[in-house]
């Protein structure tokens, strides 16, 4: 029996890198996943990957009526849920001064109002026990160079579960945040190639993760594993925030 047997979970940011892989952990541990992304054709790209108990919904996090309607397709096919992984996320580098408006409101309507009402419109379909995982960054709690907003953005990941910790506590909702490092997915590819050498001068086990290294971590925060863990930041980033 696997880990997350019979449960039903929803997974933001589903058509690559850690959400993909996520997905195909959870369901290789017995759950029924809903995936979104904001491309068709990735999307079904992605659902073919995973193969079994997967429904893709398209839809951007930042809109609310792709969320409504994303909840609205779990009520009706499920009527209930489990696990809540939000991990629909943008980033860009835009140094102090070049950061623009745009910029500014595309990475706190993707990362911020998009995670907080991911996670506010799932609370109707959430049972007792149920785990919330957002996705963080070590870039929340590091400096660097023409990611100001971005790590704005996911101290404010950091900041909501704190307070969802307590909030959810009686309804016995756990709430946590993955930090990844430096992933080898494609959010990376924009980077130009010494920004990434530099980024990973400064981790420790002197490579990038891979995105089963975050999907296996967020298996243990989505399981009984984790029944009595919530609140935390779990970094998985070669110990790069942490010396």
């Amino acid at each position: 029996m696997g880990k997350l047997t019979g449960k039903i979970a929803v997974i933001t940011g589903g058509s690559s890198g850690i959400g993909l892989a996520t997905a195909q952990r959870f369901v290789a541990e017995g759950a029924y996943v809903f995936i979104t992304g904001r491309r068709q054709a990735e999307l079904d790209a992605a659902v073919e990957r995973v193969g079994r108990n997967v429904r893709g919904v398209q839809g951007d996090v930042a809109k609310l009526a792709d969320l409504d309607r994303l909840y609205d397709t779990v009520r009706t096919e499920k009527g209930r849920l489990d696990i809540v992984f939000a991990n629909a996320g943008v980033g860009e580098l835009a140094p102090l001064d070049s950061i623009t408006e745009a910029h500014f409101d595309q990475a706190f309507n993707v990362n911020v109002k998009g995670t907080l009402f991911t996670v506010q419109k799932a609370l109707p379909l959430l049972h007792a026990g149920g785990s919330i995982i957002l996705t963080g960054s070590i870039a929340g709690v590091k400096g660097f160079p023409g990611f100001g907003v971005y790590s704005a953005t996911k101290a404010a990941i950091r900041s909501l579960v704190r307070s969802w910790t307590s909030e959810l506590k009686d309804r016995q909702i756990r709430a946590n945040v993955i930090s990844p490092g430096t992933i080898d997915t494609p959010i990376l590819a924009p980077l130009p190639q010494e920004a990434i050498a530099q980024i990973l001068s400064t981790v420790p086990m002197g490579r990038m993760g891979e995105p089963d290294e975050i999907a296996k971590a967020a298996v243990f925060l989505a399981s009984d594993d984790s029944s009595y863990v919530t609140g935390i930041e779990l970094f998985v980033d070669g110990g790069a925030a942490q010396i």
